[in-house]
């Protein structure tokens, strides 16, 4: 049985790692630089930046400028961007790979239903995909705005769902404890959406996804002893070998 789930784990990073090379990012030529300017608002974002006491945390699902592919609504060619998901602000920051000018624009993502970062091996791990999505199965109706992070697609979904909130300065307030510098606090919440379409709000742990999805029990207890996962992008493994997604 390891030798198997090892095997299942090798096939699934060989194609993470193809498809993480190999993705294209979108269109060149004029038609996508003219498309990508109808998905912007035309004025350069506003991003935080180093004042009389620095912001402490980021309002980045990742701080990176990672190479992005945009899912929109239509077929419409775009240009390969770089892009960055602005959680506490709400908003898609874009820059656009071939301009060569270090503008940040503020994409129109009224039209964009999710967006997958292309994140790049490093010493530690093989480049992956990593793909989001509106959070349309939320029951609040302003997070069904947000979007998710998929871990995991297969009969169930592993989904992240971050929001972020800014605590102002206390240098004024009566019990001053001394935070001189606007804080970003984040909150980060992880649900499996079964395959009847259920939202089931867990940690990521073994006896949590057991709970949650009873009928893979065995085969998750055997994933996670050899796999030993740590790290959210672990679990997502764990879920691609116990619940394998549907071959394209």
């Amino acid at each position: 049985m390891k030798l198997l789930l090892l095997g299942t784990l090798a096939l699934l990073l060989g194609r993470s790692v193809a498809s993480a090379q190999l993705a294209p990012t979108g269109l060149e030529g004029a038609a996508g630089e003219s498309n990508l300017r109808d998905f912007t608002r035309g004025l350069p974002a506003v991003l935080p930046s180093g004042t009389e006491e620095r912001v402490v945390g980021s309002p980045y699902a990742d701080s990176r400028w990672l190479p992005a592919r945009l899912d929109v609504y239509n077929a419409r060619p775009l240009p390969p961007v770089s892009l960055k998901y602005d959680v506490l602000g709400r908003r898609l920051l874009i820059r656009p790979q071939l301009s060569g000018r270090p503008d940040s624009l503020v994409l129109d993502d009224t039209r964009v239903a999710g967006f997958v970062l292309l994140e790049p091996a490093t010493p530690l791990g093989p480049g992956r995909q990593r793909r989001f999505r509106r959070f349309e199965e939320s029951a609040v109706p302003l997070q069904r705005l947000s979007y998710v992070e998929v871990l995991h697609q297969g009969r169930y979904a592993l989904l992240i769902y971050r929001h972020k909130t800014l605590i102002p300065p206390d240098v004024q307030s009566a019990y001053n404890t001394g935070r001189r510098a606007p804080t970003i606090v984040d909150h980060t919440e992880y649900y499996l959406r079964t395959p009847e379409g259920r939202l089931q709000p867990l940690k990521l742990s073994l006896k949590a996804l057991q709970q949650g999805a009873p009928t893979l029990a065995t085969a998750l207890q055997a994933a996670v002893q050899a796999l030993k996962p740590n790290s959210e992008a672990d679990w997502g493994v764990v879920l691609d070998v116990a619940d394998p997604p549907a071959a394209k």
